[in-house]
């Protein structure tokens, strides 16, 4: 049986990467999904994904999406904030304009889209589950990409407040990943004096032995959309291949 049958999922920024892997994984798991970025629909989406074109960083646009969750669905059972953008600058060299992009995305688009939308869920037998994508980089700073750190670590901090305020009408979980390879992650290895000998001393940290994939958060999004996961909430769920278990010590070298 399909784990997300009948229930309904917005995904925001399921364009590409781990919010696209969430939209194929949640369809075929039953879902019904809607899905949002600040482009046009993407051509290769899957047609029985809803898209509405939004930037999340302002209110009226998180608004409209709120309005058009409720007029379409009537309700909401899971709600994955994934719309984020990474800007590779220290504190110095960050300006005004690069703080009202990046925490206007990664923190304030994802609280209002959370106010917005828990009024909407956990009204049937099941609770509703709110999914935030975080990071590593939230927990353990990531050279050179300070203001972005700070916004996951809100994320964080958010989940629990949401999961300690509103339960049981909603269960508030999120994911942290770590190395994804997306275009994130190339621009993060960009910024070293040696990119490939960067990436490959990365890889090497991993205990699985290889970098994530989408469909590595995918997969646990799933499992904290389903109703396998009813006691799981307030929590930060690390999926990072091992990369944060161990020393600072390369253990390519023993």
């Amino acid at each position: 049986m399909k784990r997300l049958k009948n229930k309904t999922a917005l995904v925001t920024g399921g364009r590409q990467g781990i919010g696209r892997g969430i939209v194929d994984a949640f369809l075929a798991e039953g879902a019904r999904v809607m899905t949002c970025g600040r482009g046009d629909r993407p051509a290769d989406l899957p047609k029985e994904a809803l898209w509405i074109t939004a930037d999340l960083s302002q209110r009226l646009a998180v608004d409209a999406l709120c309005q058009t969750v409720e007029d379409t669905f009537g309700g909401l059972d899971v709600l994955v904030n994934n719309s984020g953008v990474q800007l590779e600058k220290t504190v110095v060299e960050t300006t005004d304009d690069d703080w009202d992009l990046v925490m206007g995305i990664n923190a304030k688009g994802l609280f209002m889209t959370c106010r917005g939308l828990i009024p909407f869920m956990g009204h049937g037998e099941q609770a509703g589950s709110i999914i935030n994508i975080g990071s590593i980089s939230g927990r353990n700073a990531d050279p050179g990409l300070a203001i972005y750190n700070a916004s996951k670590a809100f994320v964080h901090g958010l989940t629990r407040s949401i999961a300690v305020d509103h339960g049981p009408q909603v269960r508030c979980n999120a994911i942290a990943p770590g190395w994804i390879m997306t275009g994130m992650a190339d621009a993060a290895f960009a910024l070293s004096n040696d990119p490939k000998a960067a990436e490959a001393d990365a890889q090497n940290r991993h205990a699985v032995g290889r970098f994530g994939r989408p469909e590595d958060i995918a997969n646990m999004a799933v499992w904290l959309a389903s109703d396998e996961s009813a006691f799981a909430t307030g929590q930060v769920y690390v999926v990072d291949g091992g990369l944060t278990a161990a020393s600072p010590i390369n253990t390519a070298l023993f």
